[in-house]
């Protein structure tokens, strides 16, 4: 994966990685709030985004950020109700949502309960309605899983160039996803790919080839047209870099 503005931070350990992720978050948050007036943010799921989920209710984090200016959504999400265990809004709520003092009505979850298409496309008008016809998130948070998948973009399926949620159907789980789609991810200011652990040390180093398959590794569609990306690594998930 090639690309202006793009960079690998390496953390010694899972601790200092969740720290590193909650401190760019606080970071974001109050310069698009002092700049722009409100801080918009794709949240991820997965264990290492739990963590720092978990340090932003904490201080002193949790009072650097002006939570009544700060704007939730997620990158994708399972389809299945809000009260569910697999549900990444669930692990939101009860990370960090619960605990902070943001405003219920700034949090939008994607309605996994719903039929698929229909909540896709109701995400995708939220997202107008809330940053207008080309949203630009400040923020999205995503991860990196062992196909090269990211948010729910998973190898083989195809996604159209036009809209900004999709529900695609995943073979490998027999199931709908809801997700994000590069056209909005890319539009981002900034895009932060956090990786964990030494099982995730092959499928990096992979996927930070320039020449990097997007069908193999979707998370190479991953390509800011007017931002940064950074990833940011544990020494473990890092080991199979070159120097």
């Amino acid at each position: 994966m090639d690309g202006a503005r793009s960079k690998i931070e390496v953390f010694d350990n899972p601790e200092t990685l969740a720290a590193a992720i909650a401190d760019l978050f606080v970071d974001c948050a109050q310069t698009a709030t002092t700049e722009r007036g409100g801080f918009y943010v794709a949240l991820s799921g997965g264990r290492t985004p739990t963590r720092a989920y978990e340090l932003l209710a904490q201080e002193p984090r949790t009072n650097a950020v002006p939570w009544k200016d700060v704007f939730i959504y997620f990158g994708d999400e399972r389809c299945v109700p809000p009260d569910d265990e697999q549900s990444n809004y669930l692990l939101a709520k009860q990370s960090f949502l619960d605990r902070v003092q943001i405003p219920l009505g700034n949090v939008h979850r994607m309605r996994g309960e719903e039929q698929p298409d229909q909540a896709a496309a109701g995400y995708q008008k939220i997202l107008i309605e809330d940053m207008g016809a080309d949203p630009r998130f400040d923020l999205v948070l995503l991860g990196l899983g062992l196909d090269g998948h990211t948010a729910s973009l998973f190898p083989g399926n195809p996604l159209t160039a036009e809209t900004f949620v999709e529900a695609p159907y995943v073979p490998k789980f027999s199931a709908h996803r809801i997700t994000l789609t590069p056209r909005v991810i890319n539009r981002a200011r900034r895009i932060a790919v956090a990786v964990e652990g030494i099982e995730k040390a092959e499928i990096l180093a992979s996927v930070l080839d320039k020449a990097a398959d997007p069908a193999i590794y979707p998370i190479a569609l991953v390509l800011p047209t007017d931002g940064e990306l950074t990833w940011l690594v544990d020494r473990a998930a890092a080991s199979s870099l070159q120097k």
